[in-house]
């Protein structure tokens, strides 16, 4: 099940975020993060503009979405930056793909007609998962993140959402 995340759900999605900030593949994020300091970012989405998006499997948070603005400008306004977080034991199971697909279904009546994410260009899963869901690769910044002073791509994936003709 997809639904819009509770408060209460953020110890999760914080244990969640942590575990991918280990495995150096997703974020660019190199400290474990405290609930505590991520409330303010949790206060920032709402499911009217920014959905902040929990999957529910076996009784538990499996993975979440989170969709942010792309850049401030007026501009930008349709066009959304979304993350994806899958819990390990739960990845290559669907969940990441049943998130985008909300994220897809959504978007429309959010005024969001461009979806794009940033993704470390080692990050072959996410690529994949991203391709998979009907994104391209719109753009490659080389070099531009430093992890543990290996240098690391970052690739820009997108989808319209709502072609404008």
């Amino acid at each position: 099940m997809i639904r819009d995340a509770v408060e209460g759900d953020l110890p999760a999605i914080v244990e969640i975020y942590n575990a991918a900030i280990a495995t150096r593949m997703s974020t660019a994020q190199l400290e474990p993060v405290l609930v505590e300091e991520r409330r303010p970012w949790f206060h920032e989405h709402s499911p009217q503009r920014h959905p902040l998006l929990v999957a529910e499997l076996e009784n538990g948070i499996a993975g979440w979405l989170s969709f942010h603005s792309f850049f401030t400008r007026c501009a930008y306004r349709g066009t959304a930056e979304i993350s994806v977080y899958v819990r390990e034991s739960f990845q290559r199971r669907g969940v990441g793909s049943a998130l985008l697909t909300e994220a897809l279904t959504r978007s429309p009546s959010l005024e969001v007609t461009a979806l794009v994410g940033l993704i470390f260009g080692h990050n072959t899963p996410s690529l994949a998962l991203f391709e998979r869901a009907g994104f391209q690769r719109w753009g490659l910044l080389s070099r531009v993140a430093r992890v543990e002073e290996i240098e690391r791509d970052l690739v820009i994936v997108g989808r319209h959402v709502v072609d404008l003709g």
